[in-house]
């Protein structure tokens, strides 16, 4: 009978449950399968068949795998095939379930690990299945349906998952080498566009550039300076790049007073920019006292404290 609680533990991996709709794959149908155990042949592999582009078999133990405590059941695998094709280092993705036929309630009883489970075939690896896919008891058992005048039909479907998928690594990373950005505005009071960009600044695989409003980004109707980030590779609409940024309006006097503000961000192509409408009214920046504009030059700096890379 063997181990009460190897036999708990083995059920409870496995699912079984019963469907109209045949095996999308194979069926091997075994006539006389009593002759069949009569052989004394430990194990029969099926032929071959193709699904998802590979070649398969099925190898089923009529009286049970025994080097795998298979005893009194029926042992069946999944098998690939033809694998001396395939490159050195080859995997293979698969989930599968196995069947057998009840012929009585014409339902196929469905095997399959219960969690669904998607095995790894490789080159060590090529075969996987259930020890103990049905108790010969159950199976011989003629209201069981399963073995009707010697005969049994069993199947096999399976998906592959193909490793194609595109992949992709967020890394969200603080204080990036060469974060901060300095960009010094000559002649600031001269300046007579509504916007100024700064020249491009690399921070890890990602290009920034600050921009500066003058007059404010409403005309100066506000009268306030506006200051912002914008960044320059979000050229694709599933392009995105997260940043904790700072801008700072440094104060050239006592190099410690600036005038500096935080914001987060998710930039994309339809928010590229972002950043302080109003940074600082106008007059203060214009106060001597404040050291933050000298001979008519501002020097004014953004800081990456926080950014995504993606891979």
């Amino acid at each position: 009978m063997g181990d009460p609680k190897a036999n708990l533990a083995d059920e409870l991996t496995i699912k079984r449950t019963k469907r109209h709709h045949r095996p999308a794959h194979y069926l091997l149908k075994i006539q006389s399968y009593s002759l069949l155990c009569d052989t004394g042949v430990e194990k029969y592999d099926s032929g071959v068949f193709e699904a998802n582009g590979y070649k398969w078999r099925l190898s089923i133990y009529p009286k049970g795998n025994e080097k795998m405590n298979g005893s009194g059941h029926i042992s069946i695998y999944l098998a690939i095939v033809d694998t001396e094709r395939y490159t050195l280092g080859w995997e293979i993705y698969v989930s599968f379930k196995l069947f057998l036929f009840d012929q009585i309630q014409d339902k196929f009883l469905t095997i399959q690990d219960y969690d669904g489970a998607v095995r790894r075939f490789h080159d060590i690896k090529t075969e996987w299945g259930f020890h103990k896919f049905l108790s010969l008891e159950s199976f011989v058992d003629l209201s069981q349906g399963y073995l009707v005048n010697d005969c049994c039909v069993f199947g096999a479907e399976l998906f592959v998952h193909e490793r194609n998928a595109k992949r992709e690594f967020l890394t969200m990373i603080r204080e990036p080498p060469n974060r901060t950005m300095t960009w010094k505005i000559e002649n600031f009071s001269s300046l007579d566009k509504v916007t100024y960009y700064s020249r491009i600044f690399q921070v890890g695989d990602v290009k920034w550039k600050l921009l500066v409003y003058p007059k404010g980004l409403y005309n100066g109707e506000i009268k306030a300076i506006s200051l912002t980030l914008l960044c320059c590779d979000c050229v694709l609409p599933e392009q995105k790049f997260f940043a904790e940024f700072k801008i700072r309006i440094k104060d050239q006097i006592n190099m410690e007073s600036h005038v500096e503000k935080t914001e987060k961000h998710w930039f994309t192509t339809s928010s590229n920019e972002w950043g302080f409408p109003y940074f600082m009214p106008l007059k203060d920046l214009q106060d001597a006292c404040k050291g933050l504009l000298m001979n008519d030059a501002l020097i004014v700096e953004g800081e990456i404290i926080v950014m995504s890379n993606v891979k």
